[in-house]
């Protein structure tokens, strides 16, 4: 910070009483001060000698006069005589005469006196206007069950008055002006930026309470996160005592909220150099309900009501500025011209906020089939919800539809703390609709979207509500920690091969990595619920994260490969490369309790390995149980959201799912939905809007749940093996997530898909959100994220250390050439292959090398494969042609 050689004490307008106190710190122990206010206070003296009140010298006593002739008392003296003595006798004054007691008004005390002498010279006015507040009650609550929910946190009142105060001053920038003199004539200032300042009231060591106002500097450019993120910072650095002088300066309209002490509205003192301060009443129902009961109240449609006042300098606003001002707060805290959407946009709350309309006419017959369109609601989120959940982790969108809109079902905001009969959905007959919407919101519209409203089995479909709408809970912190340590196992072992192997083909999982914790969930039900095995067929995409984290295949094993060596024992299948091969193991839940595990191998055809696996399951199933009754070993399918749609084998492998013949008791279908298909995006692939509508023909429950939020992939990989278990039937779960790098590590995948790469690089991996949201909001504590970081640092560790014992060395008279092992090559002092000759002639070869450059006028070729073109020209020349050239 730059020291100020002449710092202003009107700067800092109602928080100068702050600066002297500091100051006076400041001369008595430099060090009890923050080192941020040292160079300002090097140079600083105040400008105004503190005020001070007169001592007050009592006159000596009288003696009382004595009235001539008898002395009358009336009945009201003799009473008031003996009040007087009895407070005597009570304040144990023995009969002394009792003295005022007046002390010296010092330091902050006495600017705060010297503040309002000057505040006198500010000519002001006030506006008082009354808002209805329902709208801003429903839209905090939900904002906050969603915060709740994702990265903790909640939102005031204040945040979103302050908001909106922002954004009207963007709309009337006159109201952020102040009253300057310049050269001696009356002048405004019209400042760049709103420079928000906010009344924090803090206790002081001796009992006292003093108010200081730091302002958010530049509100007017952030949008609503970060204005919370401003606002939150300035608020824990004020009780904290860490505000820096930049802080109070500057400030150019102020927000106070003594609505928080009960008052219903106040006129605040203006400070030089403010031309306006908006104050925040108490939100309370109008007096004259006071005594009307909440039922009544709801079935009226009476809205609380919270009192703005906007106290201005009237040289430089008028009254009718003031009072459009707070008509345009007004308007934005009812919802007009978007308001909510943007903050719900910001937060990103995946639906639409509640919307203000009028309430419907009382009318007998339309509140007599109210209570059949709650119904329909909730039919309508049962079957159609899916579509307003929050499944994408890449883009956020505000997601609607117009089943799920109360307005499309005659209902408004008002009837929201109204009670209908809901047949049971909550426990009961009857509930408000705003309990209603909460519930079919958490079941239905968080992370995960459930379609199994098309099932013709009315008892899976009530298995699945039974499930569906008993409540949100929270994850209990042992299975958070699990979740964490499997993230940091998966993305640990991502790591280590990118910067290992760079450029080699192996199918990373990144961006994937809730696939790992979704496995550990199935596998350790399985564990749990003794069956005897669980086989797993699946393509190359987090093939070898599998292998090595859920299967137990060993790193060393897993690098060796990567070397070129392989295990004749193990299961070969094709063979040829690391990522078809397969494995035996073992898996162990946190309980103890274990299952066998069968990772199967797989061609290169993607989806091949369905009916493959599926027959080998079957077979494992009869040499353990003949009669076919028990289903023990479960199969998993892992696909790829464009081969699941598209490959035709996939369909004929659900469709023989229930034949007596085929039978193997239900298979948990995961779909890892990278939202792309090689290259082409998902409305190049098909015209279906899920990569799953292919399988809801077959009467097959569907969850669609975002890959970001690991929990909600633990809760359905959960709900999936109960299901199985419970019908011994097929379930699919769609995880949607991203592919970091492209189809293989050597491609760009931004070439092809440029915007969504885009969004890519700018993502953190799962495993840091995931750390970041469980101490936001408070289920751990910044020490357990350390020592979780610790944990996948030692995982990295122990990864380097099993790959040095496992060091891989060449076989004995091999060479490697471009990456493969070529047994009896030879090579000489050049380093020029000896005994191979190419069949083109040098000149053809330049030729080819030739037209990788020689481009056609006007044609400017991708930045990324400029520089391709002239190796591969400048490889006909030289030597050391690729493949890829040839």
């Amino acid at each position: 910070m730059t020291a100020n050689p002449d710092p202003q004490p009107a700067d800092f307008g109602a928080n100068e009483w702050l600066v002297d106190e500091l100051y006076e710190q400041y001369l008595a122990d430099k060090a009890s001060v923050d080192p941020a206010w040292w160079d300002f206070f090097e140079n600083y003296r105040p400008s105004t000698a503190p005020a001070v009140v007169p001592a007050v010298t009592p006159a000596p006593p009288q003696a009382p006069a004595v009235p001539d002739g008898p002395i009358v008392v009336t009945a009201q003296e003799a009473v008031a005589g003996y009040a007087a003595f009895a407070q005597s006798i009570a304040g144990g004054h023995d009969g002394a005469e009792a003295t005022d007691d007046v002390q010296r008004l010092r330091g902050p005390a006495a600017r705060v006196v010297t503040n309002m002498a000057a505040s006198l010279d500010v000519p002001t006015a006030t506006s008082v206007r009354a808002v209805p507040a329902h709208l801003l009650v429903d839209n905090r609550s939900i904002i906050n069950k969603h915060l709740a929910r994702t990265r903790g946190g909640k939102v005031s009142f204040t945040h979103l008055i302050a908001f909106a105060v922002v954004e009207a001053l963007a709309e009337m920038p006159s109201m952020n002006a102040a009253y300057i003199e310049q050269d001696g004539k009356p002048s405004v200032l019209n400042p760049a930026y709103v420079n928000l300042g906010l009344a924090i009231d803090l206790p002081r060591p001796d009992g006292t309470r003093q108010l200081m106002v730091p302002s958010i500097k530049k509100a007017n450019t952030l949008d609503f996160k970060q204005f919370l993120a401003a606002y939150e910072d300035l608020v824990r650095r004020a009780r904290s005592g860490a505000l820096e002088v930049a802080d109070f300066a500057d400030t150019t309209i102020s927000l106070t909220n003594p609505g928080t002490l009960g008052t219903t509205h106040s006129v605040p003192r203006l400070m030089v150099g403010q031309g306006a301060i908006i104050g925040v009443g108490a939100m309370e129902y109008p007096a004259q309900y006071a005594g009307t009961s909440a039922d009544r109240l709801n079935q009226m449609g009476i809205s609380k009501i919270l009192t703005l006042t906007s106290t201005y300098d009237h040289r430089i606003i008028q009254g009718a500025q003031s009072g459009d001002f707070l008509r345009l707060i007004g308007q934005k805290l009812i919802g007009t011209g978007e308001f909510y959407d943007r903050i719900f946009t910001a937060l990103r709350v995946p639906y639409e906020p509640t919307r203000w309309v009028a309430d419907t006419p009382a009318d007998p017959d339309a509140e007599a089939v109210k209570p059949a369109r709650i119904f329909e609601l909730i039919h309508s989120y049962r079957s159609r919800g899916h579509l307003m959940a929050d499944t994408d982790p890449l883009a956020f969108k505000m997601r609607k539809h117009p089943d799920l809109d109360m307005q499309s079902h005659g209902l408004t905001m008002w009837d929201l703390d109204r009670e209908f009969s809901t047949g049971g959905l909550l426990g009961g007959q009857r509930a408000t609709l705003r309990q209603v919407l909460s519930l079919l919101r958490d079941s239905y519209c968080r992370t995960v979207g459930v379609e199994y409203m098309h099932m013709q089995d009315p008892a899976q479909r009530k298995w699945m509500q039974a499930r569906l709408e008993c409540g949100w809970e929270r994850t209990p912190r042992e299975n958070q920690l699990r979740i964490l340590g499997t993230l940091n196992a998966a993305e640990a072992f991502e790591t280590f091969l990118q910067t290992k192997y760079v450029g080699q083909k192996r199918f990373s999982l990144e961006g994937g990595e809730s696939l790992i914790p979704l496995l550990d969930a199935v596998l350790s039900c399985a564990a749990e619920a003794k069956l005897d095995e669980v086989a797993i067929g699946m393509a190359h995409r987090g093939r070898l994260n599998v292998l090595a984290n859920i299967a137990g295949k060993s790193y060393g094993q897993i690098f060796s490969e990567f070397e070129g060596i392989t295990d004749d024992t193990t299961v070969q299948g094709s063979g040829d490369v690391k990522y078809h091969l397969g494995t035996e193991g073992v898996f162990t839940a946190s309980s103890g309790a274990t299952t066998k595990v069968y990772l199967a191998a797989n061609p290169s055809h993607l989806e091949a390995v369905d009916p493959v696996l599926e027959g080998v399951v079957r077979a494992k199933q009869d040499r353990i149980d003949l009669g076919g009754a028990s289903f023990s070993v479960l199969p998993i399918l892992i696909h790829g959201d464009a081969a699941f749609a598209g490959q035709g084998v996939v369909f004929e492998t659900l469709n023989l799912a229930q034949l007596r013949g085929y039978r193997t008791g239900g298979t948990i279908h995961v779909i890892v939905n990278n939202q792309v298909g090689f290259t082409a995006g998902v409305s190049s692939s098909r015209s279906s809007y899920y990569a799953t509508d292919v399988a809801k023909g077959l009467q097959i429950p569907i969850f669609h749940v975002n890959g970001d939020d690991p929990e909600a992939v633990v809760r359905t990989a959960e709900l999936a093996f109960a299901y199985r278990q419970e019908f011994d039937r097929d379930v699919i779960v769609d995880l949607v997530c991203y592919r970091r790098r492209g189809h293989n590590e050597g491609d760009d995948p931004s070439m092809t898909q440029p915007l969504m790469y885009n969004l890519i690089e700018a993502k953190r991996s799962v495993r840091k959100l995931y750390t970041e949201s469980l101490v936001s909001r408070g289920d751990i504590t910044v020490e357990e994220a350390e020592q979780a970081l610790r944990d996948y640092q030692t995982r990295l560790d122990q990864i380097l250390t099993e790959t040095r014992e496992h060091g891989w060395k060449p076989q004995q008279g091999a060479e490697l050439v471009g990456g493969l092992e070529v047994p009896g090559a030879q090579h000489s002092d050049a380093g020029v292959m000896v005994g191979w000759q190419t069949a083109v002639a040098p000149q053809a070869l330049e030729r080819i090398g030739q037209a990788h450059t020689n481009l056609p006028d006007g044609f400017t070729p991708h930045p990324k494969l400029a520089p391709l073109l002239a190796k591969r020209e400048q490889m006909s020349r030289e030597g050391d042609i690729d493949w890829a050239f040839g």
